[in-house]
């Protein structure tokens, strides 16, 4: 985690401009049933091998594995899964790293700007410090990974959903400002507050069944 607080969030002033983020982009299988069996057996036998006997090294593979083999190899396996299984929580928990990893920049705008309007306890759940820039932002959500093989996977999918709620509140609150003057980026960061708050509440109700254990 970066020392440096001499960027403040007045500083992130604005988006940057980029073409869509992985976040952003959709992915499809051609053999629904046979993608659903795979996506099943791999989210198990990974998440139950490595909480079972954890491993720095292997959970530091785990935590970087987009890094080193991108996202399209999990893709292929979980991204058709429904929102409310093991698959699709690993899958919704994979994209938000990439989301925050693709534009840094942005998503501590976002944080910040929704950390001024959210009130309750998403702020205090997700664990970002004060301020949230950049580095910050990028070393929680490999936090908040981590803990799924390391920690109660249901409190690293309530944090999941926690920052997802605060980073959809800010984008909210930002297309507000561009309503009128740039109504397409208002429209894009409308369109990422509301799958956002829907990624917020798929992480929710996942977290719940896993606490019933019926996430499966």
């Amino acid at each position: 985690m970066s020392d440096d607080r001499s960027e403040t969030p007045r500083e992130y002033h604005r988006p940057v401009q980029r073409p869509a983020s992985t976040f952003d982009r959709r992915y499809g299988s051609t053999d629904p049933a046979e993608v659903s069996r795979a996506a099943h057996a791999t989210a198990f036998a990974l998440l139950t091998r490595v909480r079972d006997e954890p491993s720095d090294e292997v959970v530091d593979r785990l935590v970087t594995l987009t890094d080193t083999h991108g996202i399209d190899t999990l893709a292929e396996l979980w991204s058709h899964s429904p929102a409310s299984s093991l698959p699709g929580a690993l899958w919704r928990l994979y994209l938000l790293q990439l989301m925050v990893r693709d534009d840094a920049r942005t998503a501590a705008l976002l944080y910040e700007r929704g950390r001024t309007v959210r009130h309750g306890v998403d702020i205090v759940v997700a664990g970002a410090p004060t301020p949230a820039g950049p580095e910050e932002l990028m070393a929680l959500v490999d936090e908040i990974l981590r803990g799924v093989f390391t920690g109660d996977f249901a409190v690293a999918l309530e944090r999941a959903a926690s920052f997802c709620r605060v980073e959809a509140a800010g984008a909210a609150d930002l297309a507000d400002d561009y309503d009128a003057a740039e109504p397409d980026r208002a429209a894009a960061l409308t369109t990422r507050a509301l799958r956002l708050d829907t990624y917020a509440g798929e992480l929710t109700t996942c977290a719940g069944l896993w606490r019933r254990h019926s996430l499966t």
